[in-house]
């Protein structure tokens, strides 16, 4: 590895956050598609665009082992919560082959699979339901329904939706409502309690109104809603009455303007830490450079100068951003990491704070530069 290169940014209210080391984490053209952590942030899973998921230490970054099995592309991770399972150490996957695969960790075998069907593709699953028995899953314009705890499916909505459903999601506190969110830009919210249906269930219909990539609740009581779209628009809304408010159209220029780096390419992901209403849209370039923006949703809505910049870890368009929670355990008070990025450059990047004692605000401006160890083609893939 070699030595890194100071590179000075100015921002206004940046805090400064350095490289602390990178991951190649293969030796091709593979990349990154999500990073997710343990509940105790013992380890982190990769899902790779091979198919596979690697395990790693958020803490050291040492490789633990690989879950193989999937024949397309992975969608989704996540692993086991305690609310859902007795089995902290199961990471969970959906893909493109139609089923959702089950892993222990410890051993890095598969210890169950549900399968919708090799005709289907399986983009989304959430566990839930009042009694957190429910697998849900988003597929062809289908939202599927099973008890988790025999494999069985007990509900299939068939009319909500006409094209890929993108993202469910249980509503954190309210864990027997879902919320799917779709490509014919429609996000519905239905009750989960009883024989699922879509005639008695669906409880309120949310038009965006173009094709809807990630979705995300926020806010003390989890009752707003951020929608990221495939055309890069952020939307916020108050999901309990179906009303918008602030729509964000223009939100890549918005975020552009208030910088001094390239133009803002596209988004990654929202970001909301638990607590508060505050949220932050984190934006990036194809070069890798990345920006945590945050979101003025009052009014009529805009983006702020970033309070975080991470710059030359990646040198290509960055998939997944894991901030390191500072509520589990002792990881980011004990050794100062702000977190994780992966890629398509098919590098892990592990981004050091300078200021521990203000680690839940000291996400942004990077210090150091990582220079790859040799220049190459990369192509670029179109995940979609």
């Amino acid at each position: 590895m070699e030595e890194a290169t100071a590179m000075e940014v100015e921002e206004p209210k940046s805090k400064k956050l350095g490289l602390k080391n990178s991951i190649q984490t293969n030796f091709g053209n593979d990349y990154v598609f999500q990073i997710v952590p343990k509940d105790d942030w013992s380890s982190m899973a990769v899902s790779l665009s091979t198919k596979a998921v690697k395990v790693y230490s958020p803490e050291t970054g040492q490789f633990q082992g690989e879950c193989k099995g999937h024949s397309d592309t992975i969608n989704q991770i996540s692993f086991s919560v305690s609310s859902s399972s007795s089995s902290p150490h199961v990471l969970h996957s959906c893909s493109s082959d139609g089923t959702i695969r089950a892993w222990d960790t410890r051993t890095f075998q598969q210890v169950s699979c549900i399968s919708a069907g090799s005709y289907q593709e399986i983009f989304s699953f959430s566990f839930g339901g009042s009694n957190d028995n429910l697998l849900a899953a988003g597929a062809k314009s289908q939202i599927l329904f099973w008890d988790w705890r025999n494999g069985k499916q007990v509900a299939c909505l068939e009319e909500s939706h006409t094209e890929d459903v993108t993202q469910v999601h249980f509503v954190p506190d309210n864990r027997n409502k879902l919320l799917s969110a779709s490509v014919d830009g429609l996000m519905c919210i239905f009750n989960t309690d009883g024989d699922i249906n879509d005639d008695d269930h669906l409880e309120s219909v949310i038009n965006v109104g173009t094709s809807i990539g990630k979705v995300g609740f926020f806010g003390e009581t989890y009752k707003k809603l951020w929608c990221l779209t495939h055309i890069e628009s952020l939307s916020i809304w108050d999901w309990k009455d179906a009303r918008n408010e602030a729509n964000l159209l223009e939100a890549r220029s918005l975020a552009s303007d208030s910088w001094t780096l390239d133009h803002v390419d596209y988004f990654v992901d929202c970001h909301y830490p638990g607590e508060g209403e505050s949220l932050w849209v984190i934006g990036g370039t194809n070069a890798g450079a990345l920006g945590y923006f945050p979101v003025n949703y009052r009014g009529v809505g805009a983006i702020g100068s970033p309070e975080a910049i991470l710059g030359g870890g990646h040198t290509g368009v960055v998939r997944s951003v894991l901030p390191v929670s500072s509520k589990k355990g002792g990881l980011a008070q004990s050794q100062g990491i702000f977190g994780w990025t992966g890629g398509e450059d098919g590098r892990l990047c592990c981004w050091l704070s300078d200021d521990s004692t203000e680690i839940n605000r000291s996400w942004i401006s990077s210090a150091l530069v990582m220079k790859p160890s040799k220049a190459r083609k990369k192509k670029r893939h179109n995940p979609y």
